[in-house]
């Protein structure tokens, strides 16, 4: 059987939930599709907001011929086969699209590869990337393409897609279900409908908690937004401050295993390396710096080792708040004094009509203000 997210991938754009920047009514995209223009184009967004549907309807709706590839799992030798029915297709005259998914996968000489495609109109190109195609799409490729944005899907969407797979498939659902599926799921429709799925063959009327059960089977139970979010992201800083590096990888390890953006780590230490180490060590931040690099250049779940390295170091540091503290002694002077009189003799275009002998360089009010001890 299919999953449902698949079973109930809709075929129609009328059906199409979501996405109204790019495909509401009198917009570029719907009015190419409507008459039969379409031009080649990326697709950047996150997960499970709709790319690859879109891309299928674009192309029933076109009547063009659809071809799709993974380019995690594929390479030149597939592109070359879809080229040769691609070059069939159009002395038919029937036009071709080309639907790669996560195309940031394939480097230079694969993306390459098609640009003569795209130029004599053997395809046309719709590429699928969950990455920035400003960095990851080659400049010759994406000067080639329209880059549409997708955004993560609203509530009420997610609400609407969860609905329509409720009377489709004639599940028994409560509110209270429904409103933390919809909570849960973060934008991702894919999620939602795999987690319906998984709660309705758990039982035959779904409440709140077998919504909760199968968030726990599907993977470890976690709110990017919630409670549980904090409370990690707390426990690894506490832990890193503290040296406890047993303890910090542990929190390390709960939160990429949940499903946590590995970048939104990196920046913590990043953050870290300043606000806790700061002028103890100041290569802490290169390393930190270094570490983000790694996970955006790396992606899951190799970048793993990276943030561990990062997390490592951190731990092993000595520690210093003396940045943090300065600047919140300096916001209160900012604060409550406002804008004091700068010394005259470092003022830029200084007046050379005023007079002033005060010589220090805090204003004269603050003057023996020591915010660094």
């Amino acid at each position: 059987m299919k999953p449902l997210a698949e079973e109930l991938r809709p075929i129609d754009i009328n059906d199409f939930v979501g996405q109204e920047n790019i495909l509401g009514k009198g917009s570029l995209l719907r009015k190419a599709i409507k008459e039969d223009s379409v031009p080649s184009m990326i697709f950047y967004g996150p997960p499970g907001t709709g790319k690859t549907t879109l891309a299928k309807i674009i192309a029933r709706k076109t009547k063009y011929h659809f071809e799709q590839l993974s380019a995690v799992s594929s390479g030149v030798k597939d592109l070359k086969l879809i080229i040769e029915r691609a070059e069939i297709n159009k002395r038919l005259n029937e036009k071709t699209i080309l639907f790669i998914d996560e195309i940031h996968r394939w480097n230079k000489k694969q993306q390459d590869g098609l640009l003569p495609y795209i130029e004599n109109g053997t395809i046309i190109l719709i590429g699928a990337t969950t990455e920035n195609p400003s960095f990851e799409v080659n400049p010759a490729l994406l000067s080639r393409c329209r880059v549409f944005l997708f955004e993560k899907l609203k509530e009420k969407e997610i609400e609407k897609i969860i609905k329509r797979a409720v009377l489709k498939k004639k599940i028994i659902i409560d509110k209270k279900a429904i409103k933390f599926l919809k909570e849960m799921s973060n934008g991702d429709a894919r999620v939602s409908l795999n987690i319906l799925d998984y709660a309705s063959s758990l039982n035959k009327k779904i409440e709140e908690k077998d919504i909760k059960e199968a968030f726990q089977k599907q993977n470890l139970y976690y709110d990017k937004h919630g409670k549980e979010h904090h409370d990690l992201i707390s426990a690894l800083i506490k832990s890193m401050r503290s040296g406890e590096e047993n303890a910090a990888l542990y929190y390390l390890m709960r939160m990429l295993e949940s499903g946590e953006d590995p970048l939104y780590i990196a920046r913590r230490l990043i953050v870290f390396a300043s606000e806790d180490i700061g002028i103890q060590n100041s290569l802490a931040l290169n390393q930190a710096i270094s570490v983000f690099d790694a996970c955006h250049f790396i992606g899951m779940p190799e970048c793993k080792i990276n943030l561990a390295q990062g997390v490592i170091y951190m731990c092993r540091n000595k520690k210093s708040r003396a940045i943090p503290e300065a600047l919140k002694k300096v916001e209160f002077d900012v604060l409550r004094y406002g804008n004091l009189k700068i010394p005259l003799h470092i003022r830029n275009n200084k007046s050379f009509e005023e007079v002033d002998d005060y010589k220090g360089f805090l204003p004269e009010k603050i003057k023996n203000r020591k915010y660094l001890s």
